[in-house]
């Protein structure tokens, strides 16, 4: 029996493989998704692994007894060699490092298994004159062969399966590591982020050689993801800025975002305070706003395109600090993200808020900042931190990103619920162990 193992990019190029290599009565034991390449875990790419085998020994056992010898059969001194019908061992090789491609036509090795029986050496005896009468030999036919191989194909695929879920050693996980790597999945972190964190934290838990304990781990997981954020920056509005911008997705909150920090400026540090809306798509938008500047006292710019700025910041000029709100729109198309850059290039000091809401599934998050990273982009503000219970989202723009962290809102009340962003408070919430409030 031959088995052989493929590391391809589809399944075409895998059956072209095996059927040159293996032809075409080739079995498939098991296939996976794997990911290979990369470096130190990242920018691997995905790769299906297939297992296949072939019966090597299946074209020479085709041959068989002639039916017209004619010559006369000697029995067998003692019953044929049984059929080898143990369960086929296999050692696993040193696991790969990460960085290390498989090679994609590495055999395993498996012991060869007869397809006919070997009968023991004849004694030499000296013929009987007697009518030649041929005597019924004892043979497995090829119904027999093909039971005996499909009942080896079907444990090797069990064993196979079961290398799957027990991963690439082979053997189950620590019980405190699977409980919290089972943790950091359902607060939907990115699967191989998960992979990187567990791995460091088995380590780092097992360095001394004692058992793996959760508080260990733990504190392995709590360095590793406050190394993930930006640090050292301020996360408030800088006291320096002149403009500050606020974009993002329609629905995040945005609007009433603006209208917390301004009544902090104008209440808390006694700021002059302006407000400039690109809104108009949104009647309700403008209004929103309106009313926010009626009650705070701050005067409102309507701009239609980026060719009535000029016209906005000259009525602005007296103002200490311009709040300017632009309109949600599908920033997943490249072309929506370009216009909206030319509504933010600003005379002096300015900074730009990328606004999303925590209720977003991260994928969506995760393409609508990719278009904006290619512009200016400051810091990132998270809302409505009160309306979910999973936080991972944050760890995976902390880490796919590295833009500096600022504020979270979690009510819609003004100005009271909108905070710095809390690192620890975020780390506690995805470890588990402090309920949110």
């Amino acid at each position: 029996m031959r088995v052989k193992r493929y590391v391809v990019d589809s399944m075409p190029d895998a059956l072209q493989k095996i059927r040159t290599d293996l032809g075409k009565d080739a079995v498939i034991l098991n296939t996976k998704e794997i990911r290979s390449g990369g470096f130190l875990g990242m920018f691997s790419k995905k790769k299906i692994e297939v297992i296949a085998a072939t019966d090597s020994a299946a074209a020479a056992a085709a041959p068989s007894i002639s039916k017209g010898s004619g010559q006369p059969v000697v029995p067998l001194s003692k019953p044929a060699a049984p059929i080898i019908t143990e369960k086929i061992t296999y050692t696993r090789p040193t696991p790969l490092k990460k960085n290390t491609e498989p090679d994609v036509n590495e055999s395993l090795s498996f012991p060869e298994v007869p397809d006919v029986l070997v009968p023991e050496q004849r004694h030499e005896t000296k013929p009987v004159h007697q009518p030649a009468v041929q005597q019924p030999v004892q043979m497995h036919t090829p119904h027999s062969r093909d039971d005996v191989l499909l009942q080896e194909i079907k444990q090797m695929k069990q064993y196979m399966q079961q290398l799957s879920v027990h991963g690439t050693q082979g053997v189950p996980m620590d019980p405190v590591l699977e409980q919290m790597q089972q943790r950091l999945l359902e607060q939907e972190i990115d699967p191989e982020l998960v992979e990187q964190l567990m791995t460091r934290a088995a380590e780092e838990a097992s360095a001394d050689g004692s058992p793996i304990t959760e508080r260990e781990v733990r504190r392995s997981l709590e360095r590793q993801l406050h190394e993930l954020f930006v640090q050292g920056t301020n996360k408030r509005l800088d006291p320096e800025t002149k403009v500050a911008h606020f974009v993002g997705p329609t629905g995040v909150g945005k609007t009433t975002t603006i209208a917390k920090l301004a009544a902090e400026q104008v209440l808390k540090y006694h700021r002059k305070v302006g407000f400039i809306t690109s809104d108009t798509y949104r009647i309700a938008a403008v209004e929103q706003l309106k009313t926010y500047g009626t009650i705070l006292n701050v005067p409102l710019e309507v701009v239609f395109s980026p060719q009535d700025l000029p016209r906005a910041f000259e009525q602005m000029k007296d103002r200490d600090i311009i709040f300017m709100d632009t309109a949600g729109r599908n920033f997943r198309n490249e072309m929506y993200v370009s216009e909206l850059n030319a509504l933010l290039q600003t005379e002096g000091k300015s900074e730009t808020f990328l606004v999303l809401s925590l209720t977003t599934k991260y994928k969506d998050m995760k393409a609508i900042a990719d278009n904006f990273t290619k512009f200016k982009l400051d810091k990132l503000l998270l809302t409505k931190m009160d309306e979910t219970e999973t936080y991972g989202s944050i760890i995976n723009l902390a880490h796919e990103f590295q833009l500096q962290m600022s504020y979270v809102t979690h009510g819609q009340s003004v100005p009271e619920d909108i905070t710095e962003l809390d690192e620890q408070r975020i780390i506690d919430l995805v470890l588990g162990g402090v309920p949110y409030e």
